[in-house]
């Protein structure tokens, strides 16, 4: 794969790239209207196919938010076409990584020393490239160890990237008013992920407090041997979710993984109230004994008890069908406010219980099946169905507490994983883990 030498971080630079991936989309789609007044039958697949390639093309070498943006959308997977959930998947372990020289100056500037001055041996090819780092497999002392090295000036354009997509998210989410800590908390979040000390304290104090879960593993990490912009930890042995996946499977294996990963996720919110909130395929492997690896902590979620207590009082269906404390939970979530008119209310408060009630489903019995694929069905008809309501495009879209932004992000993640899976759980063993 070819190298990058250097990242575009000031903004006329980085809005520079954006104006050319632009132009080309649009090329797309003049491409495509004269196609079709040739050809009426042809569908928007090859378009999708296009400005997919085109706009990942785009922001792989921008790298930092503006990839992390392609990472996230990854995961939507009923919002997006599937050429793009293809190809912005790639986002989460596969896109050019830095060049050897960029690699060794990193080391150079925050160690005084190149890498082969502080390790045994050291690949100078990365093992891995994502949106805001890529992994390097060293040596030291007969230990395997994976070096995670970050972007230069990833943290510095987060501002501009912010800035560049705020106006897009507003007009596509009708943001009336106040949207601005919506976007503080995204920055906040995208700020801790280039934190790599923060990481390293995260990822140590997860290790700790989750390593008596059956069947979970997680590296040792060496602050020794990590700083600011470098983190170095155990190589792990196995294979991403993604690929496990995609290989013929046992079902019980399965089950056993996606047991783990329920348990883990449930332990985070009820026990710890802080959760990994980026669960994407490339944050976990697969051992051969089919245990689960975590290996990244870089965006850590704390839930507030606040929005704890009313958000999950909602995964009850008897609250959930009870008028008088739905009503209540959704003014303080603020989904509702005192200042919508009466047909806002009405709107929003059947919207949003439409919502929870496919929601909770998995919450509802003492086991569930995220094999079945009428429950995601239901997901994407709901989604398709809001997505295209010009009623809903009329009213205000700021919703919600902005801790929703990361909690619905980190529970449909999680979601996504255990349908990719197919695996049943039981919903409440993750109770018996304090």
């Amino acid at each position: 794969m070819k190298t990058i030498d250097s990242i575009p971080t000031g903004k006329i630079e980085r809005v520079s790239k954006l104006l050319k991936t632009g132009a080309k989309v649009g090329g797309n789609y003049l491409k495509y209207y004269g196609e079709k007044l040739i050809h009426p039958e042809l569908t928007k697949d090859k378009l999708h196919e296009s400005n997919a390639e085109d706009i990942y093309d785009g922001l792989k070498n921008l790298k930092g938010s503006a990839l992390k943006v392609a990472q996230m959308l990854s995961m939507e997977k009923n919002l997006l076409p599937q050429s793009y959930v293809e190809k912005f998947s790639l986002s989460q372990f596969s896109v050019p990584p830095l060049s050897a020289p960029l690699v060794r100056k990193t080391f150079k500037q925050y160690f005084k020393k190149y890498p082969e001055e502080i390790f045994d041996t050291f690949s100078e090819d990365s093992i891995n490239a994502a949106s805001i780092g890529q992994v390097h497999q060293a040596t030291k002392d007969g230990k395997m160890l994976a070096v995670k090295i970050q972007y230069p000036g990833v943290r510095e354009s987060i501002s501009t990237d912010i800035a560049l997509v705020k106006p897009i998210a507003v007009r596509m989410f009708n943001l009336k008013g106040t949207s601005d800590e919506y976007f503080q908390e995204v920055e906040d979040k995208l700020r801790e992920e280039t934190d790599y000390e923060l990481e390293l304290a995260h990822s140590e104090q997860v290790r700790l407090e989750c390593s008596h879960i059956p069947h979970l593993h997680f590296p040792k990490y060496y602050p020794e041997l990590s700083c600011e912009k470098i983190i170095t930890m155990d190589w792990m042995q196995g294979i991403h979710l993604s690929e496990y996946t995609a290989q013929p499977t046992i079902p019980s294996d399965n089950n056993k993984i996606g047991q783990t990963l329920w348990d883990f996720y449930m332990h985070q919110i009820h026990h710890l109230r802080k959760v990994h909130a980026d669960p994407h395929p490339g944050n976990f492997l697969i051992d051969k004994d089919r245990n689960l690896i975590a290996i990244d902590f870089g965006c850590m979620k704390s839930i507030p008890e606040d929005f704890y207590v009313p958000y999950f009082d909602l995964l009850s269906d008897e609250n959930l069908n009870n008028k008088k404390i739905f009503m209540e939970r959704m003014y303080q979530l603020e989904i509702l406010k005192p200042t919508d008119t009466p047909k806002e209310t009405a709107y929003f408060s059947a919207l949003f219980h439409q919502l929870l009630s496919i929601f909770v489903q998995p919450f509802s019995n003492e086991t569930f099946d995220f094999s079945q694929a009428g429950f995601f069905e239901e997901i994407a008809a709901l989604t398709e169905k809001f997505s295209n309501d010009k009623e809903l495009r009329k009213m205000n879209g700021n919703r919600g507490s902005r801790h929703f932004i990361y909690i619905n992000r980190t529970f449909f993640g999680l979601y996504s994983l255990m349908f990719d899976l197919k695996c049943t759980i039981n919903v409440n063993s993750y109770q018996s883990l304090k």
